[in-house]
């Protein structure tokens, strides 16, 4: 088998001579701290003779408990989602990369290694994602039954690069089994969120193909944040493995979000499909997708034919669409070189687009709009639906950090005077001063800033690399500095000081770390950060004994010492 393992593993014992100078480094530090800590008090506790190198997806960093899920029969696990810890790997591998010592590497490698040689099923799924995890105690599979024990990956983005190096041929099982369970129809290209694990494979890149119109109806629901991973994947496994069938459906799939773009604006699409209707309703308070296109059925009257789910360019949406989808096909694109040119001009269509038509310096905000281009300012919804109660009013919402970073990345790549202006008016709006005209001329940041936020840091350092204005690096120092005064206990990185747990995937000691690597001239000693994230999401019990039907672990992280649940009504 013809692997090409392109991943740059860098030599930390040649590199550790060079590292003296910034030993010291208190952000090196920092993320030294953590990485330490999470690996002592996250680690596998419960299996004193034959300890396995699995972590606990939460901490309690006053205790040192573990973060457990509790089932609504009341059993518990200890929650280990290694799906929802890949950003952490690749602070470990950065790690050693940096100083010198390949402990963090080799626990990145031995979770990898671990993970494939006992959590993948006959076909090649792992066991993780949105409804599948580890009880570190058991060292079984769990999740939450009434989410049908489902493999789900949405915007996760796996560290392949490393699960490449470790074991070539289960990271390849894995792709390939990836695609076989999410995509349920290849002759149109009908895919799911959720995938069946243990199914035979089928004839996968080999399959037909036969391109539908843009909405097509189909079962299943074509959610962007799902295609992201499999367009990822997909293109992945074509770069480390010369797998050209792979290439094929990762730009098909990609293209399928570009096709049903609006033709005036450019403007979209969330999805590719709309929902097949298969049954009726005269409630506009269910939602559920068998009764039609949810947009379609809220906003029809008023909007017509535009008003589909694929459409509706609302807060979420668009971070999906203009964030996570970006940053992804663009990091994805640079891999692929030339065979990614048309994943790269799609990705920087859609971003001046929405640039256009979306964004208002003014106020720092973007429109809440349909992909025609129809302003929804301040819309009262007329009806109950999937988007809201009747009321409610549909408000423009903060261009934040996010948007940033992709829009600062975008530049970085294919510098355009439209993507700068909105990197400007962002970084206005996020309390950093002027970033200056295009191309970062005649500066005037505001070096007193109190912005902590990780993407800021990753956005900064972007914008340094495409015009080496070292003023952006100070900047990002500034903010670094903010987030080592704000967001950290007992060495952890957490969302506020009074946290109940700290969440081990923590992007600030990436951000850190990524500064760190900037600074010394040594940028591709840390993956570049995509804006992925894994998660948890099922039934869980709530402390009044009742079941909480739809809780993630995001919401557990959110929590601040003191706070409970609280009943949000979904199922």
């Amino acid at each position: 088998m013809n692997v090409r393992v392109a991943f740059k593993t860098c030599c930390v014992l040649a590199l550790a001579a060079s590292h003296s100078a910034f030993a010291e480094s208190t952000r090196l530090q920092a993320v030294q701290a953590f990485a330490d800590t999470v690996l002592d008090q996250a680690g596998d506790h419960y299996h004193d003779n034959n300890p396995s190198p699995l972590l606990a997806s939460g901490v309690n960093p006053d205790t040192g408990e573990q973060m457990e899920w509790i089932f609504p029969d009341g059993r518990t696990a200890v929650l280990s989602n290694f799906s929802a810890q890949q950003n952490f790997m690749r602070v470990l591998v950065g790690l050693s990369n940096l100083t010198g010592d390949p402990r963090y590497r080799e626990r990145a490698e031995q979770n990898v290694r671990y993970y494939f040689d006992h959590f993948q099923d006959d076909s090649g799924l792992l066991y993780w994602g949105g409804h599948r995890f580890v009880d570190l105690k058991t060292l079984e599979p769990e999740g939450p039954s009434e989410k049908e024990l489902v493999h789900e990956l949405k915007n996760a983005y796996p560290y392949y690069e490393l699960m490449f190096e470790v074991d070539p041929d289960a990271t390849m099982n894995f792709i390939r089994a990836f695609w076989n369970a999410h995509v349920y129809d290849w002759e149109v290209l009908e895919t799911s969120r959720h995938g069946e694990y243990g199914l035979e494979r089928g004839a996968l890149w080999d399959s037909d193909f036969s391109q539908q119109p843009p909405f097509f109806e189909t079962k299943g629901l074509s959610f962007l944040n799902t295609g992201n991973d499999l367009i990822y994947s997909a293109g992945l496994l074509y770069h480390y493995n010369d797998e050209p069938g792979a290439l094929t459906w990762a730009k098909r799939l990609a293209e399928q979000y570009v096709l049903p773009r609006d033709a005036q604006t450019g403007l979209g699409v969330y999805q590719f499909t709309q929902p097949l209707k298969r049954d009726e309703t005269d409630d506009d308070g269910d939602t559920h997708s068998k009764y039609g296109d949810r947009a379609q059925r809220q906003f029809g009257p008023e909007f017509g034919d535009a008003a589909l789910e694929g459409n509706m360019l609302l807060s979420g949406r668009t971070g999906t669409i203009y964030s996570e989808n970006a940053l992804m096909q663009l990091a994805l694109a640079q891999s692929l070189g030339d065979d990614g040119a048309e994943i790269q001009q799609w990705t920087i269509d859609g971003l001046k687009a929405f640039a256009q038509y979306g964004y208002d310096e003014e106020t720092n905000t973007f429109r809440p709009m349909i992909a025609d281009g129809t302003d929804l300012s301040n819309y009262a919804l007329p009806r109950d639906g999937y988007y809201g109660k009747q009321g409610k009013v549909l408000e423009p919402y903060e261009a934040g950090s996010n948007f940033l970073l992709s829009y600062a990345r975008a530049y970085a790549l294919a510098p355009d005077a439209d993507l700068w202006r909105v990197a400007r008016g962002i970084a206005q709006g996020r309390g950093l001063g002027d970033i200056g005209e295009v191309g970062g001329q005649d500066p005037d940041v505001d070096l007193e800033t109190g912005n902590d936020d990780a993407r800021t840091i990753f956005a900064l350092i972007d914008l340094w690399k495409a015009t080496e204005q070292p003023v952006y690096l100070d900047l990002a120092d500034r903010v670094a500095d903010n987030i080592l005064d704000d967001r950290r206990v007992n060495d952890f990185f957490v969302r506020s000081p009074d946290v109940q747990y700290a969440e081990i995937d923590s992007i600030d000691p990436y951000a850190l770390l990524a500064l760190e690597a900037a600074h010394q001239g040594e940028s591709d000693a840390v993956a570049p950060f995509l804006n992925g994230g894994g998660f948890t999401e099922g039934a869980y019990l709530m402390a009044n004994g009742e079941p909480r039907f739809v809780t993630s672990d995001n919401e557990l992280f959110s929590l601040k010492q003191g706070e409970e649940l609280e009943p949000n009504g979904r199922r």
